[in-house]
């Protein structure tokens, strides 16, 4: 399966709200446009990946520093890390996610911004 990434990123504006673009051995992998503030979550059994295209990330962590993540940088947050996906002065970013099907948008936290169920692109 071919896929371009960029093109995928023009055909959505919504943020906070993965896009599925593609699928092997059980993980998605998944597109989304973030900015401002995400929600305080874990994933209790998965590690989530995080590599940004456009833009600068921030990754915190209740436990350990920020993460600054700048395109093309990537880092992979541990299963049960307690982290909050974040932008600086209201930057849009853009992000490709990896993580297994059955991750929860927001592990077991339940906000207006959870995503029940992902739109495949």
């Amino acid at each position: 399966m071919k896929a371009n990434v960029l093109q995928k990123f023009s055909l959505f504006t919504d943020h906070w709200s993965p896009k599925i673009i593609a699928e092997l051995n059980g993980q998605q992998i998944k597109l989304a446009k973030v900015q401002g503030d995400f929600v305080w979550h874990d994933h209790a059994d998965e590690d989530e990946l995080f590599l940004v295209y456009k833009g600068t990330l921030l990754l915190d962590f209740r436990d350990r520093e920020t993460v600054v993540l700048h395109p093309g940088e990537l880092y992979v947050v541990p299963r049960g890390v307690q982290h909050r996906p974040r932008t600086k002065d209201d930057e849009e970013v853009w992000l490709m996610l990896m993580e297994p099907a059955a991750t929860k948008h927001t592990g077991e936290v339940k906000t207006e911004m959870t995503v029940e169920a992902c739109e495949r692109l």
